[in-house]
């Protein structure tokens, strides 16, 4: 019997060391490996020296290219039983040629994050309002989410975000599969060897740099909230990890502040164990917030933002603090720093979220099931869902032509 085939259409190589984006991508991977897929990954985009080497793990790659008939050959000859594509702009780009060249592949999407609701919360910031349903209702939400209906599953990484599809967008449930980060269980031995809140110093923060949420976040932290908590803490430094450092984050190191611009770190698990606390101001995004996920895992508890903590507790108390008033977050920020009784409870706090709300083998099976059950009854779903064949028609005869032109255009 011949191996099930699965082509990932990537919109960056992975880099698991730089964004959580990466993690994720490789997560899947290895979700799709454990199920027995023989997998291809492409994508467009240029390797970069970050690059996670694929072919470690036995994945195969390939460059492919944006607008050239070329890729309608390669889908042709490959005939995946799946396709994965990463975020909703690889969508846009290949759905099309995917459904006109193997009609009978399942389409999933990897929606990494709603990135209709970070746009909305981001034009909401800029104008100073607050967010409404008219900053929700962009142009990138509704690209976004007539991706979501020409596919026959998208995955959402955040519950919060499937409830704002659902309940907002009223998008029938069953084209929606929440699938968050899928974490290891933290077992006591692991726990005990975890640095103690005497060996720790210092407030950490992580991020690509790269991404605009990470880099306003930055900005908000040293113009606003560090000046509050160094003039409690005068010895306390900000440390600031992150991906893809230039000119503009770089002038925001300040050693006489004690605000340093560290840049790249291969090994995030290293400078976390070291911090005392990681602070998370984001003041717009979506999705899970990485850097939250390697503080838990490190022992090292958080103040951060509403946004930053969405999606992430459920039901469950948060390793630290959730504040959006920048003096409520200072203050937060220096009572976890100097109370070790406090800082002990919330590390463990931490320790509770992940093994209860993101443990890997809680979602292992039911994923597996889920994707059987669509192929092998994909015809079925797409008679319900004239939304998402109405959506590909009308695409079949705007993108496609487009890029048509483009073609022609090139050569």
């Amino acid at each position: 019997m011949s191996s099930k085939t699965l082509l990932i259409i990537g919109f960056v190589w992975p880099e698991p060391n730089s964004s959580a984006a990466g993690i994720r991508m490789l997560q899947l991977i290895n979700l799709f490996i454990e199920q027995g897929f023989e997998i291809t990954f492409v994508t467009a985009a240029n390797h970069s020296d970050k690059t996670f080497d694929l072919s470690s793990i036995g994945v195969k790659t390939q460059i492919i290219e944006l607008n050239n008939p070329s890729f309608d050959i390669f889908v042709k000859e490959l005939n995946p039983d799946i396709v994965l594509f990463d975020r909703f702009m690889t969508e846009e780009q290949f759905g099309w040629r995917v459904t006109e060249q193997c009609p009978n592949t399942l389409r999933v999407l990897d929606t990494e994050d709603f990135h209709g609701l970070r746009k909305g919360r981001e034009l909401a910031l800029k104008a100073a309002e607050e967010f409404s349903i008219s900053h929700l209702q962009n142009n990138t939400t509704k690209r976004e989410i007539a991706s979501l209906y020409r596919c026959d599953l998208s995955l959402i990484i955040s519950e919060v975000e499937k409830e704002i599809l659902t309940q907002q967008f009223k998008i029938d449930a069953s084209l929606l599969y929440y699938l968050p980060f899928l974490i290891e269980p933290i077992i006591k031995s692991e726990i005990a060897v975890l640095p103690s809140f005497e060996s720790r110093e210092h407030f950490i923060t992580i991020g690509n740099f790269l991404h605009p949420p990470n880099f306003d976040a930055i900005q908000y932290l040293k113009k606003t909230i560090w000046p509050l908590i160094k003039t409690r803490l005068p010895n306390a430094e900000m440390h600031v990890y992150g991906a893809y450092e230039s000119q503009k984050i770089t002038q925001l190191n300040d050693k006489k502040d004690g605000f340093l611009i560290k840049g790249y770190i291969k090994d995030v698990n290293e400078v976390m164990q070291k911090a005392k606390v990681c602070l998370a101001p984001l003041r717009y995004g979506a999705g899970l917030k990485g850097k939250l996920f390697d503080a838990i895992q490190n022992g090292t508890p958080s103040v951060m933002s509403t946004i930053a903590a969405e999606g992430l507790f459920g039901r469950l108390e948060a390793n630290g603090f959730i504040e959006d008033n920048p003096d409520a977050f200072a203050t937060k920020a220096v009572a976890l720093y100097e109370n070790s009784n406090l800082w002990g409870i919330q590390q463990q706090l931490g320790f509770k979220t992940l093994n209860e709300r993101f443990n890997s083998a809680a979602f292992k099976t039911n994923f597996k099931n889920k994707i059987t059950d669509l192929s092998d009854n994909k015809d079925h779903y797409r008679k319900h869902n004239f939304t998402g064949q109405l959506l590909m028609h009308h695409t079949l005869q705007s993108t496609k032509y487009m890029s048509k032109w483009i073609e022609e255009k090139n050569s």
